[in-house]
């Protein structure tokens, strides 16, 4: 980025400033001339985000937010970044509003909290609530007049939404089914609030070089989607030899981005379950004191571990640590991946005798303010006013009695809700879109739910399937691990889909392969009619659909579903 003298003396100000907090570093370059820097990276160099963070921290603009508020105005340049440290997205010229994005510890909701989100939806927002791919939940269509009203409502339930956009640690994810999973290796939600609760009272980790997200598995039924996060940790029981003693030990996995086709790595080490959040923390570090700060497109973990090498991250990480990471390969110690495919969709059985979970359906993860006000007294009712959100976009409901079972569903048929589904529209996964994001090049929601009607009606599947529909590249619905994704694009007169085939998760993981461009919106349904009905054609016995599109390569597969 060049600067102009103008802007260079604005720099140093800033800059100068920043040094007498303490935010900024002198040194001496190789000529003996004075040079400032952030994190290691002089201060022209840095992109105009990290600027931005240094004139003014996200975390220090209370007073904006009131003036704003008091004003009814939106934010302008920097201060636009900034209202993200408070979870408020202004999404112009998409919608001139505010998006209000949680953050949901764990991804677990208490019936107070639920009807609390509902009553904001209600009374500022757009009346609805959508349901994300980071088990938390999203507010539209908030006026700045409002903002402030918004963020305390929250914090009177016991919520923020602090942290949940720009910089940041995003929404810690853990397995919906935590604590109460009959095949679960152990309950991870205390690490994950753990977590929690270190980022919202440390300010380093509302400097990152941008946002990074962490989730752990319990090694039960539903996928976390591990796979897709920076720091991904997976559970594995052993039985202790002469090297590792017996105990519970989470695999480590590192560096993914699906968004650029990257999945998650086994870093080649275990920690044992207590060490887990501190290794979080360490790792972290790391990303804030090396991560890229010049270029947003590569100022992700991923980049910094291929610049490395894991092997020298590992050795970064260990300096934080007051304990010795245990490298072990992942053929000698292996984590159990297997999931329930759409686990999250259905009634289940507990660990406790007599008890049972029930993942209820979420079409494309939108709720109306009066559905997540009724499933939040249905949970206080029938279960112990828990609610869970998963990564799929949709709520599961603890602690029902069998003797409850059919009173539950049909008081659930009464919000034209239910826990069942088809293989097909269980597994729909669907972003934001261009009605919310300006990022979107095409309505996901809306081909989404019209691609969902048109299969259930046309297609029977013996196999459950995942079709994720996203916006754009940032890929927040993560359409390169679906067995069917598909990305929004703008094409002549309209908008369109790129069709990408045979991603996969966990035990499945894999990048799908791009097999068509630019198909458009009105043509999906019947494409991926097609698609499926061929795979149902020529698929061998048992096949599941990502295996079929993985053993025919990108010229096959175009001629089969043309």
């Amino acid at each position: 980025m060049q600067f102009s003298e103008e802007q260079k003396a604005i720099l140093e100000k800033i800059f100068a400033e920043a040094f007498a907090r303490g935010q900024a570093a002198a040194t001496t370059d190789a000529t003996g001339a004075h040079r400032e820097e952030v994190h290691g990276t002089a201060i022209a160099d840095l992109s105009r985000e990290e600027v931005w963070k240094f004139e003014e921290h996200g975390l220090d603009i209370w007073e904006k937010l009131v003036h704003h508020a008091g004003a009814n105005k939106f934010p302008e340049g920097g201060d636009v970044f900034r209202f993200k440290f408070h979870g408020l997205f202004y999404v112009a010229p998409a919608q001139n509003s505010f998006m209000l994005r949680l953050r949901i510890a764990g991804c677990k909701l208490s019936s107070t909290q639920a009807e609390a989100i509902a009553e904001i939806a209600e009374r500022w927002g757009a009346g609805t609530i959508d349901a994300t791919t980071r088990g938390n939940f999203q507010i539209r269509e908030i006026q700045p007049a409002n903002i402030i009203a918004v963020l305390t409502r929250l914090a009177d339930a016991g919520l923020t939404s602090k942290g949940s956009g720009a910089d940041n640690i995003r929404n810690i994810t853990s397995a919906p089914t935590s604590g109460f999973d009959p095949n679960e290796v152990i309950d991870v939600l205390p690490f994950a609030l753990s977590l929690h609760h270190y980022i919202l009272n440390n300010r380093e980790f509302y400097d990152l070089p941008r946002k990074f997200n962490i989730s752990f598995d319990n090694g039960g039924a539903i996928s976390v989607a591990v796979d897709t996060n920076d720091i991904g940790f997976v559970p594995v029981k052993i039985r202790g030899d002469a090297e590792i003693a017996d105990g519970v030990y989470f695999r480590v996995l590192v560096a993914g981005i699906t968004g650029h086709q990257r999945c998650a790595r086994d870093a080649g080490i275990l920690v044992k379950a207590d060490n887990a959040v501190a290794l979080a923390v360490a790792m972290t570090k790391v990303f804030i004191a090396h991560g890229d700060r010049t270029n947003r497109k590569r100022a992700r973990l991923v980049y910094l571990v291929e610049k490395w090498g894991v092997e020298k991250f590992l050795e970064e990480t260990q300096k934080h640590l007051a304990f010795r990471l245990i490298y072990a390969s992942v053929d000698k110690h292996p984590a159990n991946t297997f999931k329930l495919p759409h686990g999250h969709v259905g009634v289940y059985r507990q660990a406790e005798p007599g008890m049972n979970y029930a993942g209820i359906a979420v079409p494309v993860g939108r709720l109306t303010a009066k559905q997540l006000r009724g499933i939040a007294q249905l949970a206080a009712k029938y279960g112990r006013a828990d609610l869970r959100l998963t990564v799929w976009q949709n709520v599961v409901i603890p602690y029902i009695a069998d003797t409850d079972l059919a009173k539950f569903k049909r008081e659930l048929s009464a919000l034209a809700l239910g826990c069942s589904d088809s293989a097909v529209s269980s597994g729909v996964v669907a972003c934001t879109g261009n009605t919310g994001c300006k990022y979107a090049g095409a309505n996901t929601k809306e081909t989404a739910l019209r691609t969902m009607n048109y299969l259930d009606k046309r297609i029977t599947l013996d196999k459950p399937i995942n079709i994720h529909f996203t916006g754009c590249a940032h890929s927040c619905a993560q359409h390169y691990v679906g067995d069917i994704g598909l990305m929004g694009v703008p094409i002549a007169g309209g908008e369109g889909f790129n069709i990408v085939l045979g991603g996969g998760l966990d035990r499945m993981q894999t990048i799908g392969k791009e097999v068509f461009w630019k198909v458009p919106s009105h043509d999906v349904p019947k494409k991926l009619e097609k698609i499926l009905k061929v795979y149902q054609a020529r698929s061998a016995s048992g096949e599941s659909f990502a295996a079929f599109a993985r053993r025919h390569d990108v010229k096959t597969l175009q001629e089969l579903f043309v």
